[in-house]
């Protein structure tokens, strides 16, 4: 209780306490910078060093061309939308609520559900590194305490939390949010298709473009579900992040 009442949230002083319909037009167009600034691709947070299974499933042929890689993609973004995606709405809107406890519940059930020690890996190493890039640029309450968890091993600092806060706390609206969640999960894959298969930019943003249609239907599936209604069942991509552990030769961690 006394962390809880600690948190003092900040948000920007444009938005009014009845949320976005008392922004201005220069808040709005602020908000809009700083949201397209956390969803870029080149947001030093090390997305670049993960693939998301991809980097096996073009080993093991999953993988070969531009439509496979198309149904990869709304594949990981599916799958992350049922998993991920759940954990960062409850966290979003524990922020908006003042409940630092419900952050921290939705970090831990997202990490006991993600299997496998190279995921794990990948959440913690960008969760941290989100934190502390952001506490760099701007003042934000409760990811600094949330940093200070991680660092005491109280949370395990999982990406898609640390995610939820600076949008939360930036004044995205949780729709706003889960679409940059879902566009950076997309991204991350499409940036190492680049780097591991014959396959151009253009293509690329084509597959990028079409899988965005999805998100809209994904939020409405999951913005309901409690925590631990997280799900997946994808067993193609967890044989192929199995497969990963084991392999000799690979650019990628995951």
């Amino acid at each position: 209780m006394g962390i809880m009442k600690a948190i003092n949230i900040e948000m920007p002083a444009e938005i009014s306490s009845a949320g976005t319909a008392g922004i201005s037009s220069h808040g709005a167009m602020l908000r809009l910078a700083r949201l397209l600034q956390f969803s870029d691709s080149t947001l030093p947070v090390g997305a670049f060093a993960f693939s998301n299974g991809l980097e096996s499933a073009i080993q093991t042929g999953v993988v070969s061309d531009r439509a496979s890689l198309h149904q990869f993609v709304e594949l990981v973004i599916r799958q992350s939308a049922r998993m991920d995606g759940v954990a960062f709405i409850h966290a979003y809107r524990a922020v908006r609520d003042a409940d630092y406890e419900g952050v921290r519940q939705a970090d831990a059930a997202l990490w006991r559900r993600r299997v496998g020690r190279e995921q794990q890996q990948m959440l913690a190493r960008m969760g941290k590194k989100l934190a502390e890039l952001s506490l760099k640029m701007g003042n934000f309450p409760t990811l600094e305490i949330w940093l200070q968890d991680i660092k005491s091993q109280m949370t395990p600092g999982c990406f898609p939390i640390g995610q939820a806060i600076c949008l939360s706390q930036l004044g995205a609206s949780e729709q706003e949010a889960f679409v940059v969640h879902q566009y950076g999960v997309a991204a991350m894959v499409l940036s190492a298709a680049v780097r591991l298969m014959r396959i151009d930019h253009i293509d690329t943003q084509r597959v990028l473009f079409e899988s965005q249609e999805r998100v809209e239907e994904d939020y409405l599936a999951v913005k309901d579900r409690k925590l631990d209604e997280m799900s997946s069942f994808a067993p193609v991509f967890d044989v192929l992040v199995a497969h990963h552990t084991r392999t000799h030769l690979r650019l990628f961690m995951n």
